[in-house]
């Protein structure tokens, strides 16, 4: 096994591995030594801290009690549409997040679906700002994925078990206990590790539905202490204490179970004997169809009230959807060139996997004014903005890049690495011939998932950007700040399939004549 690792060079990997660092750890350390002092936290720093933990430990409880019901009752059902309902519970993962705000925004705001149907019943409206706002955008993004998640761990139960339990004549409420519920007891606590992980470093969530003393993230805060108050020092001690928070959520979704196929499909239906009932039937059905109108509406909301308005739009807008579309294709390559050096240098050092994934606990706004402290002697920040952005979204996503090619990679050298061995295949030729075929599938996957994610960002390009240089998600930003709502629907509608199209296609070329 050692002399075939040494046949692809680990050099580039641990090359990666310091840059990953340096941008986890480094620029925040860069940070820290720029400011002048570390005074102390005030009560609204605390209660930042306070309220990120709280509303990210609420959005994982949510996330994953509600997406308890709606996974079994996929699970147990057939009907038409499933396998549909199941792939779009992958949709929200990718969506941008600044559409779905707007979507979430014309369903459930003072002028939405939500409202209306209140007037009509003689009721107040509700706010969607605040704690409640921000709890409403996290399940609408974790919801599906916790209900994946839990699918998965649904269909892997074996389908002996539910043969017995129909042979001993069991309840819906004796296989629940006796065979669902040690599933879950299993898999649940890694899933809410995970998405509190992800609702802990929330950043456009939070500026929009939250940014009051009683909703301000950790990363609100941070933004605010550079944006406005340039605080060096205090965004230093946050980002800090943000680390602190997300390593020791992210050391416990890597040391609790958690199912790795998230995206696959699920479209497995094991024979049950325990919902024949009636009552059984329509709560399922209750359930699904529940779900499936608070994941589709607000996104129907946006197609029908942005359809009218994209033709329309301003050349600004367009001119921000190219810096966008130009700013994830950058960053979807650098995540995979960083995540295969990594991945192939983990086959001789598996610690390396570990490096990469640093990047979770880490703040964007950090890692982007590290690095502009650092070129800002040499270069005009805002000339280089797209660049630094495009650099820091690689990094960011190279976690999730990394959990999908690191395991094709290691199959491919542990079923062919011999072979390669006997034939003399070494360096370029073993990675063009032997292990880019058979990872081209998950690259591509890899690929549209990591552009996708750097569509929708709305985090470094926030504080550096010139007017004239904003991307597709600030430009919407502003729109909305400007209350010009049509426009905002209409590139929101365009964000979201800019976003798609990216997705699909990278998806696609790496399927396409993908060597299994």
């Amino acid at each position: 096994m050692a002399r075939r690792v040494l046949a692809i060079n680990p050099w580039p990997g641990l090359i990666v591995a310091g840059l990953v660092t340096f941008f986890s750890l480094g620029t925040l350390l860069t940070v820290a030594l720029r400011a002048d002092s570390f005074g102390a936290l005030d009560h609204f720093d605390w209660a930042s801290v306070r309220f990120t933990v709280v509303q990210a430990f609420w959005s994982a409880v949510l996330s994953v009690g509600l997406a308890i019901p709606v996974a079994r009752a996929l699970a147990r059902r057939s009907f038409w549409g499933r396998g549909a309902l199941i792939t779009l519970l992958g949709a929200p993962f990718i969506l941008p997040v600044i559409v779905a705000i707007l979507g979430l925004t014309a369903v459930f705001g003072r002028s939405g679906i939500v409202a209306y149907l209140l007037n009509l019943a003689g009721l107040e409206p509700i706010s969607i700002y605040g704690f409640h706002g921000v709890l409403l955008a996290h399940v609408f993004f974790n919801l599906p994925l916790a209900t994946r998640l839990l699918l998965h761990g649904w269909v892997s139960i074996p389908a002996e078990q539910f043969r017995l339990a129909g042979a001993l004549n069991f309840t819906s409420q004796d296989t629940f206990h006796h065979i669902e519920w040690p599933m879950l007891r299993t898999l649940a606590p890694g899933i809410l590790a995970i998405i509190f992980l992800i609702c802990t470093t929330s950043f456009a969530v939070a500026l929009t539905f939250g940014g009051g003393p009683k909703a301000t993230t950790v990363e609100l805060a941070i933004y605010q202490a550079f944006k406005f108050d340039f605080d060096i020092g205090k965004a230093a001690l946050l980002a800090g204490i943000q680390f602190v928070i997300c390593a020791i959520a992210a050391i416990a979704s890597l040391w609790l179970h958690v199912p790795q196929a998230v995206m696959s499909g699920q479209d497995r239906i094991v024979q049950r004997f325990d919902t024949g009932r009636f009552r059984l039937k329509v709560l399922d059905a209750v359930w699904i169809v529940m779900a499936s109108l608070f994941l589709i509406v607000p996104l129907l909301a946006i197609v029908m009230q942005g359809a009218s308005s994209v033709m329309s739009l301003p050349e600004a807008v367009w001119t921000a959807a190219l810096r966008s579309v130009l700013t994830a294709v950058t960053s979807a390559g650098l995540s995979l060139v960083f995540a295969l050096a990594l991945a192939l240098a983990a086959i001789r050092w598996q610690w390396l996997e570990g490096v990469g994934m640093l990047s979770v606990a880490a703040s964007p706004l950090v890692m982007g004014t590290g690095l502009f402290i650092l070129v800002f002697p040499y270069v005009d920040p805002a000339s280089i903005a797209l660049a630094v952005t495009a650099l820091v979204n690689a990094v960011m996503s190279l976690p999730f890049v990394l959990r999908s090619i690191g395991p094709a990679v290691r199959s491919s050298e542990q079923q062919f690495g011999l072979l390669s061995d006997s034939l003399g295949l070494v360096g370029w030729a073993r990675l063009r011939l032997v292990i880019l075929p058979r990872i081209r599938a998950p690259m591509g996957f890899s690929a549209g998932l990591a552009a996708a994610l750097s569509m929708g960002d709305l985090g470094v390009v926030t504080l550096f950007a010139r007017p004239d240089g904003a991307t597709l998600p600030l430009q919407i930003y502003r729109l909305m700040g400007a209350y010009r709502m049509d426009q905002a629907m209409g590139a929101a509608l365009l964000l979201l399939l800019l976003s798609l199209v990216l997705f699909y296609l990278f998806d696609r070329g790496g399927r396409a004549h993908a060597v299994s």
